[in-house]
Formats: structure tokens, sequence, C-alpha cells
């Protein structure tokens, strides 16, 4: 028999604490990896001053924007745990990175979550995005209320630091960015704005703040959020906010009611944008209903309607969808939508790329169908 040297056996036992500790720390870490992978086929009708037409497969979004991530939590004990998320945008057409080119641009955030709520720093949804998610009940489709307002979708904020909590039927959240958007606005990031704030001589250049209200019962439910987005000077001039004295503010009312199947949505944005010289207050109105004909088949509709005050500039829009599950992770969708422009607005019905808006105060059709697989 070999007798071991004291030395050995202590570096033994090292070695298998460590690897029983290390084997602790994975079982008490649950880390899940998700996406959607949606690609479709588009047609938009009356493009451009030759009134044109076109047909292509969206970048940004189609039925449901494509996407892939990690989310995880770790069990801390006493009813406290870690969380973090990485959640990258795509492309399906071409498989380029969305919302302006970075690697995990819809979310990416590390924060820790207990009874009394979750505090998170990073990139994340702002409150206006958590306020709208049950009301808008078409979501971020390629035909959307992100046609008519691109931030609504796209309401997420760098450098922020976030509470979210839900006591009961309430749930109450408060966002502040630090420097709200540090991507350029190029084509595959549609609600970028160029303000990456964090400068020694302007605490308030590029902040982005929001709170939310929200209270659902069984079969109803109704929400309020507040979202400003500061401006900064220097070469941050999107939406004309070249000013950290200027801002741009949205608020909403919206809420939503079930009817067995059936769920109405309804809803009001109201937004004064200090950066717009000619027309900086406007309204978004929307309602929308959906409906499961069968288990697997529903059809989904909404209207909406963009006004800007003391303007003759107005849009109006109306989308049908119907969506069929062939599993519990693969669905078939197709969806018309319509789009009405007066006075200067030039909006197009898509907002799933650019390049597609008609001349001002005309009308576009646009239809679109595709496939969806969720993992």
């Amino acid at each position: 028999m070999t007798k071991k040297s004291p030395a050995t056996t202590g570096l033994s036992a090292l070695l298998c604490a460590s690897a029983a500790l290390a084997t602790t720390a994975v079982s008490a870490q649950q880390v899940t990896l998700y996406g959607i992978v949606d690609a479709a086929v588009e047609h938009v009708s009356n493009v451009g001053a030759a009134g044109a037409s076109i047909t292509r497969m969206p970048t940004a979004t189609t039925g449901l924007p494509s996407r892939w991530g990690m989310r995880g939590t770790e069990d801390l004990g006493g009813g406290l745990k870690t969380v973090f998320t990485l959640e990258s945008g795509f492309g399906s057409d071409s498989g380029v990175l969305n919302q302006g080119g970075r690697m995990f641009g819809r979310q990416a955030f590390v924060g820790l979550s207990g009874n009394w709520g979750t505090v998170a720093l990073g990139r994340q949804y702002t409150m206006l995005f958590w306020s709208l998610l049950d009301a808008d009940v078409i979501g971020p489709m390629t035909f959307s209320l992100g046609s008519l307002d691109n931030y609504l979708p796209n309401a997420r904020a760098d450098n922020a630091l976030s509470y979210r909590a839900k006591f009961s039927d309430l749930s109450i959240g408060a966002s502040y960015s630090f420097g709200r958007d540090t991507a350029n606005p190029v084509p595959n990031n549609p609600g970028g704005t160029n303000c990456g704030g964090e400068v020694a001589n302007d605490s308030s250049a590029c902040r982005e703040w929001s709170v939310m209200a929200k209270f659902d019962q069984a079969n109803w439910g109704i929400a309020a959020a507040l979202d400003q987005l500061n401006g900064g000077a220097g070469s941050w001039t999107a939406l004309g906010l070249t000013s950290s004295a200027l801002s741009d503010k949205r608020t909403t009312v919206n809420g939503y009611v079930k009817f067995g199947g059936l769920k109405i949505g309804a809803g009001l944005v109201h937004r004064n944008n200090e950066g717009s010289a000619t027309t900086p207050r406007s309204d978004l109105y929307f309602i929308g209903a959906s409906y499961p004909v069968t288990p697997a088949f529903v059809v989904d509709a909404q209207y909406s309607q963009l006004k800007f005050k003391d303007s003759g500039n107005k849009a109006l829009m109306g989308v049908l969808r119907g969506t069929y599950n062939l599993s519990k992770t693969t669905a078939v969708y197709a969806a018309a939508g319509r789009i009405n422009n007066d006075g200067t607005l030039a909006i197009s019905v898509s907002g799933g790329a650019g390049g597609s808006n008609p001349l001002a105060g005309g009308s576009q059709t646009g239809l679109v169908t595709g496939v969806r697989v969720i993992f």
C-alpha cells in the first residue's frame, strides 16, 4: 500500500472541495436559451414618386421580430436572486444584426430580484413598452403602431437603471438612462436616435426616464406610463433634439377587456416633441381585437389614427391578420394593412424595412405572409 504525503492529501481535498463547489454553483444557476425565427415576403403598393410596388423580405420585423437570447437566474438564498438577460435581434432575410448592429441590441442587463421587485442595470426596455404590451393586440409586426411611431416597439435605453415590481394586481416600474442610445440611426435601427450622453459637461444630455403603473384583473386591465427622451448638443441631432434643454415626451393611457376568448385593447399615446418646430404635439389613438376562431386559428384586427395638433397632418391605418398555429412552436400567418396619409405626411404602411414611403398625402396597401418558429 502506497502512503500519500500530507501535501498530496491536502491537494486532493482541495480539488474535491473545488469540484463540489463548482457543481453546487452550476446547479444553483439556471440558464435558458430561447428565440424566434420569423421570415416573410411583403408586398407594398404606391411607393415613391412613380407609385410603383415593391416585393421584398423585411429586415427589421415581419410577424414578430426575430431574436435569440439567454436568460438566467441564480438563487442566492433568503428570497434573493440574480437575474440576467442577453437578447440579440437579427434580420432573418440576411442574418444582419438589428438595433444598430449591437450584438445584444434587444436586451443586455443584469440585476437582483426579490419579493420587493427587480433592480436591473444595462440595455433594457423602458416602462412605455411594458405599459403597452397587453393593450396593443397586433404587437410589433411589420404593419403596426410602429409604422406610425417607430419608437413604440423600440422603446429601449442603453446605460439604464430600472426597477419593476408586482404587488398583487398592481405593477409599477421606473427607469433612468445616463445615455439612451450609443448607436447611429442606421436603416436596421429604426428607433435609433444617436444620443450617447454620459458627458462631463452636461448632466442632462441624452438622458431617458420613464415611469409606469398597471392594474390587472382576470378579464380587464388598465395602464399609464410616461417616457421622456432628452436631447444633446454636438452631433446628436436626431428628432431635432439639439440641446439637453429639449425633450421628446410620450404619455399613454391604455387598457384591455376580455369576453371569453375575445380580447379588445385600446389606448392613447400623446407626444410632445420639442425638437419639432412645426408639429411638436400629436395624439396616436388605437383600438384592436383578437379572437381565436378555432384553438389553432387566431384573427387580429386593429385601427389606429395619428393626428398632429394645429395641423392638417393625419394618418389613418387599419390592419387585419390571421395566424394558424401548426404546433405549439410553429405558425404561419398572413396580414393586410392600409394607410391613408393627409397633409405633408408620407408614412409607409410597413415598418419592416426602409425605402417604401409614398408621396406626401399618399395612401398605401401592404400584404405580408410568413412562417415563424419559436424555440
